[in-house]
């Protein structure tokens, strides 16, 4: 069916309503990151029709949950449809009506997502503060909204087979409204088993993607903790020799091993008290290269702490993805 731009004479939302129902089109779409529900981009056209408002709840109630669903999935509300994908800590979002082709609303968002990520870098996504500071992608989305909402136009653009066949192998997940919680924010504790995605539970939470800062402290501390057990080993060596080298060096040295790798392993995984383990080890850490003051130079002191106290500082910026605010989506 034809989707052009209708226009209205007069008569009651629900009149108008019941025409969008009728059409095969897509009526919104949003760009949410995934870790807090933060709102980062959205078309800015919204229907005023009574059923497209009432899906207005559901995007806000969907992004409070993006980090415990799977990449992609579908949420039926009647006349309405509410799809998104998710990659990279990001999720794009869309409402159409439930007679709108799967592959199509699938295809538009693959589309978003790959304008997204070659326009923004993911250092950008991740530090933004403030609800819709990516507004001006809102003319990309408008304009591929209109290409899709125009099947004649869009037919000899796309090649729909590879997203036919990857709908086929791996179909969107389907979200049922006990899952989803009732419209007043009281929402049901439920996990997710996704073609073997498992079950994500508060034990096992996600942590934010990952930054570069992250990697270059995770790598500083692998080398810190190389370095310690070398030393570690040539202390052995030296007692062993009967050179008067003091048991309680190599104890440190291998401290500070333990410490650096516990870093790494901090810096990874989410576990209880985090943060305070962080800290703990970080004084640890500072510990054992006081006691090794008369075995290192200023220089080499200065480098093992000041990698400790930066990896120390991106475990605590990596935080778990938990429940996100209550942004106006």
């Amino acid at each position: 069916m034809h989707c052009g731009r209708v226009t209205w004479s007069g008569g009651s939302r629900l009149d108008r309503s019941s025409l969008l129902v009728e059409m095969s089109m897509i009526l919104s779409a949003s760009v949410i990151r995934v870790r807090d529900g933060l709102p980062l981009s959205a078309s800015t056209d919204y229907e005023q029709g009574t059923g497209v408002q009432e899906c207005r709840k559901y995007f806000k109630m969907l992004s409070k949950k993006l980090a415990q669903l799977p990449d992609r999935c579908t949420l039926k509300t009647g006349h309405y449809n509410i799809n998104f994908i998710s990659s990279l800590g990001v999720s794009y979002m869309m409402l159409c009506t439930e007679n709108y082709p799967n592959v199509l609303a699938f295809s538009f968002l693959d589309e978003l997502q790959k304008e997204f990520i070659t326009t923004y870098n993911m250092m950008k996504t991740n530090t933004a503060v403030r609800p819709y500071c990516f507004i001006e992608f809102d003319n990309f989305i408008q304009r591929t909204k209109q290409r899709y909402n125009n099947p004649r136009s869009l037919s000899t653009k796309i090649n729909l087979s590879d997203m036919q066949m990857e709908i086929k192998l791996r179909p969107p997940y389907q979200i049922s409204m006990c899952e989803l919680g009732s419209a007043n924010g009281v929402t049901s504790a439920f996990s997710v088993d996704y073609k073997g995605a498992g079950k994500i539970s508060s034990a096992h939470q996600r942590l934010e993607p990952a930054t570069l800062s992250a990697i270059v402290a995770f790598i500083l501390s692998l080398l810190c903790g190389a370095l310690n057990l070398i030393r570690g080993f040539h202390a052995i060596e030296s007692l062993l020799q009967s050179d008067g080298e003091d048991f309680n060096y190599i104890v440190a040295f291998f401290l500070g091993t333990a410490a650096c790798l516990y870093q790494c392993y901090l810096l990874v995984y989410y576990t209880g008290w985090r943060n305070v383990k962080s800290f703990l080890t970080f004084g640890l850490i500072c510990l054992c290269n006081m006691y090794l003051y008369e075995l290192r130079n200023l220089w080499q002191l200065f480098f093992h702490v000041t990698v400790g106290a930066f990896v120390t500082l991106q475990i605590w910026l990596r935080q778990a993805q938990g429940k996100a605010p209550d942004y106006d989506v």
